[in-house]
């Protein structure tokens, strides 16, 4: 899913592009992508692009007449900008906007079709779609605590909760937390002052990194490979794969359609986090450190 990095990035690219142009056509390819219907898409055309900002991972363009389009492109939507008049592709296309000097096309890859748009009026609806979390790059480190610690959840969670943080989702909130060498399922009210000050440093730290990388990724083109997976990322992904700091590989726990990634020497004391898969499988003789889960997967290591 598009993070707090891509949408930033992806909303810079289209300043460049629509901001005091006018929309000319929407096209809607899929009935399931628009999610409104009063005021009715059609009323947004014809219409300048006045502004354009983040709220959580949503994109929103301000238009005329206190018209607003809110998309919001969930785990497997995304952007790209076409020239004038681009086909929505049959498979994966969802709608396009066109302008003078462009299309923006939006896509979903999947069969779950989660990505949404929005045409809503005025600021009271906007704020509807505000989970309200807090935005890190602005916040002070005593609102970062009070929203870290306002409920007792694994700090993985705490940062992914969209009520709580804005724009963090899987895959930085597994760079932050390896960047401030905390243990993913470390209980927020039971962190140190010192961890809370080192994870509120890696974040803003972390995103900020991030957001840089991407810029210079898309020079003054458009962002058209926004993934998860980077090969720069330390562990997000990269299961199995050396830590950049510390060499040892890294671990995962899988959780429903979720997994974080983790190095144990660097964040858990060396200590593995029992993965539900595995510890079904394997259950007593669940390891506990990494040189018992290397044993088990290679035996011919042991001690005779």
């Amino acid at each position: 899913m598009p993070e707090l990095p891509d949408v930033t990035v992806y909303i810079e690219a289209l300043a460049e592009r629509v901001l005091n142009q006018p929309i000319e056509k929407i096209r809607v390819g899929s009935p399931f992508v628009l999610r409104s219907f009063d005021p009715p898409i059609t009323t947004a055309e014809g219409k300048n692009v006045l502004g354009l900002r983040r709220i959580g991972k949503r994109i929103v363009l301000q238009l005329d007449d206190a018209l607003y389009l809110i998309i919001h492109l969930m785990i497997a939507g995304r952007l790209h900008w076409k020239p004038k008049g681009a086909k929505i592709a049959r498979k994966y296309g969802q709608a396009a906007f066109d302008f003078a000097n462009g299309t923006l096309l939006l896509t979903e890859a999947g069969t779950k079709k989660r990505a949404s748009i929005y045409l809503v009026r005025g600021e009271d609806a906007v704020r509807t779609h505000d989970p309200g979390g807090l935005e890190v790059l602005e916040a002070s480190r005593d609102s970062f605590r009070e929203a870290l610690t306002r409920e007792n959840h694994t700090v993985k969670r705490a940062l992914t909760d969209p009520h709580l943080f804005s724009g963090i989702g899987n895959a930085y909130s597994d760079e932050i937390l390896h960047r401030a060498r905390l243990s993913p399922v470390r209980l927020t009210r039971q962190m140190r002052e010192t961890e809370v000050e080192t994870l509120y440093l890696a974040v803003r730290d972390t995103l900020t990194d991030w957001v840089d990388r991407l810029r210079k990724e898309r020079g003054g083109g458009f962002p058209e490979k926004v993934t998860a997976f980077r090969p720069d990322m330390a562990v997000h992904g990269k299961y199995r794969k050396p830590c950049p700091t510390c060499g040892s590989a890294i671990q995962r726990i899988v959780h429903a359609a979720n997994e974080t990634n983790y190095c144990a020497k660097c964040q858990t004391g060396g200590k593995l986090l029992a993965d539900r898969s595995l510890s079904r499988l394997l259950k007593a003789d669940w390891p506990r450190t990494i040189e018992e889960l290397e044993e088990i997967r290679n035996p011919s290591t042991r001690d005779e």
